[in-house]
């Protein structure tokens, strides 16, 4: 049996025409949800969501194309771009009944949840991303051979058709190397939640291959666009990151600033997969978050 997180219950959400979201959701009180990154599922949270629950609503879902969500075919470039997957958590937020939230996302999910915060700032009170840069800059500041940590982003950005042949033949090997390189501590993702993150995996390879796809193109656009109009961030925001700045050369902070007007950038000694390696680090900066004051809801 696959690992669950502990005292949550599991809902099927209906977001959009033909397309659902499994999600857990515990606790009670004010929301919050916590969006995955690859090559995980919701159950990266495992830990984070039962510290938060003792006090707010947790949702934790997985994203369309992920885990036990559903896994539309490709028809076109905004299938997994990050408005629509943004519009998905927003239509799930408000299903379960919490028409504003917090939201947390963790790469993948750190992207969408960037978005949403863009495309949705009348539902989202706050917001942080963990171990991302905003998909513009981030192509923006890969170059050199030292941006050989993201040769994955290349591969997947190719039309489709060979990424996807090319990870199928090895799909163990492929996701199972980011989790050995990615992480600080092996011991924080223990054997049975590594074969649960493996199998999901395997059985969506064209879902993620074309999420990592749109961020290479609309994802993009959708950037260039609003940061031409200098829309920006209008809650409270905090990013927690890996010193990759200094690794690749650039000033994260500064770049989150360029979003955001109220935000607090913290880098960390964790892994990239610090809400399993690190999660009372990551439950106390989340608190922290959740304790600002943000704006009053834009009229509508």
């Amino acid at each position: 049996m696959s690992p669950v997180i502990e005292g949550f219950t599991y809902r099927r959400v209906p977001v959009a025409d033909g397309v659902a979201l499994n999600a857990a959701v515990g606790g009670s009180g004010p929301a919050v949800v916590l969006l995955h990154g690859f090559p995980q599922t919701h159950l990266m949270w495992r830990h984070v969501a039962t510290g938060l629950a003792a006090d707010h609503t947790v949702i934790c879902p997985d994203l369309r194309g992920y885990g036990a969500s559903d896994k539309p075919a490709e028809t076109g470039s905004d299938t997994y771009s990050k408005r629509t997957m943004a519009a998905d958590i927003v239509a799930l937020a408000r299903a379960l009944g919490h028409e504003r939230f917090a939201l947390a996302g963790h790469d993948r999910g750190a992207l969408v949840a960037f978005r949403a915060g863009l495309d949705h700032p009348e539902a989202i009170t706050h917001l942080a991303c963990l171990d991302v840069l905003p998909t513009l800059d981030m192509w923006n500041v890969m170059r050199g051979v030292r941006a050989s940590v993201g040769w994955h982003l290349y591969l997947m950005a190719q039309p489709a058709g060979l990424p996807e042949q090319m990870i199928a033949a090895v799909p163990d090997a492929f996701f199972g190397s980011f989790l050995d390189q990615w992480t600080a501590d092996p011991a924080a993702i223990p054997a049975e939640v590594r074969t649960a993150y493996l199998t999901a995996c395997r059985e969506a390879i064209p879902s993620i291959v074309a999420d990592y796809r749109a961020s290479a193109g609309i994802d993009v656009a959708h950037d260039e666009a609003d940061r031409a109009e200098d829309v920006r961030l209008r809650m409270p925001v905090t990013v927690v990151q890996q010193d990759w700045g200094a690794a690749l050369g650039y000033d994260a902070a500064a770049l989150w600033r360029s979003w955001s007007d109220d935000l607090r950038h913290h880098t960390t000694s964790a892994g990239h997969f610090m809400a399993e390696e690190a999660p009372a680090e990551i439950i106390g900066r989340l608190r922290e978050l959740l304790s600002r004051q943000g704006l009053a809801p834009t009229p509508q």
